[in-house]
């Protein structure tokens, strides 16, 4: 019974000793972590807008999408501007690909138009799913707008180009780009302003 008591007494230490360093560590990353994502999304943000002289981070409003589980959910819109006017916006719209969420950031000229993707996050099958990171994937959307494309792949009957071996990705991409440019359209007035 003495046996049993020291070992509970000492795991229970350990877990004590474990908890707090995890917490530390927790805090002390937090802030690094946060920073990161933020430099990471401000990258793609700047690749996606057209021409722009502004700093999008500090041009960015949120939208009101929809309503999840009772809860309202909306998208942050960044503003690209080019000598004070609104010269493009970018926002990212989300996913569920094969391996999970992914999410796209979109960069739209005022008009609707599609001036590039980039894809935020994924953890598609390598080789298969992970081929939407591919340049000649994501340059077919450029110039593409609502009213110019069926946004569903060509095995849909959409004009759209899927990935050989891989449909579920490129779907789950189109799906959300599609949708983007139906809240963009919806929000124009909201978001040009």
């Amino acid at each position: 019974m003495k046996d049993i008591l020291e070992l509970v007494v000492v795991l229970t230490a350990i877990c004590i000793v474990a908890g707090i360093s995890l917490a530390k560590v927790y805090d002390i990353t937090k802030e690094p972590i946060a920073e990161q994502r933020r430099i990471a999304r401000m990258k793609a943000v700047n690749a996606v807008l057209p021409a722009h002289d502004n700093d999008p981070d500090q041009n960015k409003i949120q939208i009101p999408w929809k309503k999840v589980k009772g809860k309202e959910e909306s998208i942050l819109i960044y503003k690209g501007l080019q000598n004070g006017r609104i010269s493009g916006v970018s926002f990212e719209m989300a996913n569920m690909g094969f391996g999970g969420e992914l999410k796209v950031m979109m960069g739209l000229n005022p008009d609707g138009t599609i001036q590039a993707i980039e894809i935020t996050k994924m953890a598609e099958t390598p080789g298969l799913g992970a081929k939407i990171l591919e340049p000649k994937f994501k340059q077919q959307f450029e110039g593409k707008s609502l009213q110019n494309c069926r946004f569903k792949l060509k095995k849909d009957g959409g004009d759209l180009d899927q990935i050989s071996g891989a449909t579920i990705s490129p779907r789950a991409v189109v799906d959300a780009i599609g949708k983007g440019l139906n809240f963009y359209k919806q929000n124009k007035n909201k978001i040009m302003q």
